[in-house]
C-alpha cells in the first residue's frame, strides 16, 4: 500500500484497495494517478487489463463530494464496460459510498431516469447519454471530470459525433481523461480540441509476447468447425475465447459446440442485455468455460483466467486481431491464440502479418472426426466482391 500512498491516494480508497488484495500499482497507474489527482488533463495509452479504471476512479472518487450533482460523467463504447466500470468504482469507493450510476440502451430507460435523480457519478455508453441529455434527465452543470474510456474504440464504433456532441455539453471548466488502447490521429485531434494542454502517458502492453503461443492451421470450409471442436477437446486449457465476425456465425458455432458436449455460452450485439450479462456472469464465475463471441466481447473487458483464443473467423481489421489475442498470455501467465484458416481467411490474415510484427506457425492439422453439426446457418455472411459472379453457396452456409 505504501506505493499507492506515494501516489497521493486518499486513505478510505487505500482501505478498499486492500480489501480488493491490490498489492502494488501497474505502470499506468504509477504514471497517471498523481497528474490525475493533481488535476491535469491526461490522454493515457493503455491496455485493456492494465489498470486504468482506478487510474481515473481515484481522481473521480477524492474530488466527488455525495449528493452534490453529477459530478463525473464516463463514456464507454459498450454496455458491458459500463457495467463493468460501474463495479470497479463502486469496490473502490465503498467507504465513500458514492452513487454511481450505469446507462445504456437495451434496457427500460425509466429506471435509469429514477437513479440519475441520486447520482454522483454516470457511466454510460453515448448514444443513451445523449437520450438522457435530451429529455433533460441527465443534467451536467455540476460536472468536474470527463472521462473517455476505450476512445479509440468508440471512434471505431461511428461514435465520434455524439461523443463531440456531449463534449460540448460538459461544463469548459472542467478536467477531462482520455484513456485509450492505440492513439490515433484522430485521436490526437480529439485531444487537442477539447483538452487542456494534456500531458500523454503511455504503459507497455499488458500482454507478455514471451508467453504468447500463436499458430494457424489451413483447413478447408467444411471441416474448420470439427476443427474447433477437436482442439477443444485435446487442448489443456482455462477459459477460452472464441472469436466470431459474425452475429450468425456465432450462434452456429455457440450452438452445436454445444451439440457435440462442449459446454459454451455466446455473447453478441443481438442478445438483450440481460442476456449478455448472464452470459458474462457464468464466464467470468467459470461455470462456463467457452464464451463465443464477436467483438462487442473483445475490448474493454477485463477477464481473468483466459489461456486460450481462438479466431474461428480471421478479423476484417488487422488491429482487431491484436486486441483479440489481448485477452490472454497477461500478467505473466502462459496463453495461447489459435487461427483456424479457410479459403475465405486468407487475405485478412496476410493483412495481419503485413500490418503487425507477429510471430505465427503453422501447424499440421490432426487427424480430425466429423463434428455433428445440428444448427443451421439461417443466413448468408456477406463476402467480399471479387470482380467475379459468387459461386452457389455450399451446404455449410444454410447450416
Amino acid at each position: 500500500m505504501k506505493q499507492f500512498k506515494k501516489l497521493g491516494i486518499a486513505d478510505y480508497i487505500l482501505k478498499a484497495l486492500q480489501d480488493e488484495k491490490f498489492e502494488k500499482p501497474t505502470e499506468i497507474q504509477e504514471k497517471s494517478i498523481f497528474l490525475i489527482l493533481s488535476g491535469k488533463d491526461v490522454v493515457a495509452e493503455s491496455a485493456t487489463g492494465s489498470g486504468k479504471t482506478l487510474a481515473f476512479g481515484s481522481g473521480i472518487i477524492q474530488n466527488s463530494i455525495k449528493e452534490k450533482g453529477i459530478q463525473a460523467l464516463i463514456l464507454t463504447p459498450t454496455r458491458e464496460l459500463a457495467e463493468q466500470d460501474a463495479r470497479a468504482l463502486k469496490k473502490f469507493s465503498k467507504y465513500k459510498q458514492l452513487e454511481i450510476i450505469p446507462i445504456y440502451g437495451g434496457v427500460s430507460i425509466n429506471p435509469q431516469i429514477f437513479a440519475l435523480r441520486r447520482a454522483d457519478v454516470v457511466i454510460g455508453t453515448p448514444g443513451r447519454i445523449i437520450d438522457h441529455l435530451q429529455r433533460g434527465t441527465l443534467r451536467l452543470e455540476n460536472l468536474k471530470i470527463l472521462v473517455l474510456d476505450e476512445a479509440d474504440r468508440m471512434l471505431d464504433m461511428g461514435f465520434i459525433e455524439d461523443v463531440e456532441k456531449i463534449i460540448r455539453i460538459c461544463p469548459r471548466k472542467r478536467q477531462t481523461l482520455l484513456f485509450s488502447a492505440t492513439i490515433s490521429d484522430d485521436i490526437y485531434h480529439l485531444a487537442r480540441k477539447y483538452m487542456n494542454h494534456p500531458i500523454k502517458v503511455s504503459a507497455e502492453s499488458y500482454v507478455d509476447p514471451k508467453k504468447l503461443t500463436q499458430v494457424y492451421y489451413d483447413v478447408n470450409r467444411d471441416l474448420k468447425f470439427s476443427l474447433l471442436v477437436h482442439l477443444l477437446k485435446h487442448e489443456k486449457a482455462g477459459l477460452v475465447m472464441v472469436f466470431c465476425n459474425t452475429r450468425e456465425t456465432t450462434d452456429f458455432v455457440v450452438n452445436n459446440l454445444i451439440s457435440n458436449g462442449i459446454d459454451a455460452q455466446a455473447i453478441h450485439g443481438g442478445f438483450s442485455q440481460e442476456k449478455r450479462n448472464k452470459a458474462m456472469f457464468q464466464f467470468h464465475s467459470q461455470k462456463t468455460k467457452v464464451l463465443v463471441c464477436t467483438d462487442v466481447a473483445s475490448r474493454g473487458l477485463d477477464i481473468q483466467g483466459v489461456s486460450h483464443i481462438y479466431n474461428y473467423d480471421i478479423p476484417n481489421e488487422s488491429k482487431q486481431y491484436i486486441h483479440r489475442i489481448g485477452r490472454t498470455a497477461r500478467a505473466g501467465k502462459e496463453g495461447k491464440a489459435i487461427n483456424l484458416l479457410s479459403r475465405e481467411d486468407h487475405e485478412n490474415f496476410r493483412r495481419i502479418l503485413r500490418d503487425h510484427d507477429v510471430q505465427i506457425k503453422k501447424e499440421h492439422l490432426p487427424a480430425i472426426e466429423k463434428a455433428n453439426i445440428t444448427y443451421i446457418k439461417r443466413r448468408f455472411e456477406n463476402r467480399r466482391f471479387q470482380g467475379r459472379f459468387p459461386r452457389r453457396s455450399h451446404s455449410w452456409h444454410r447450416r
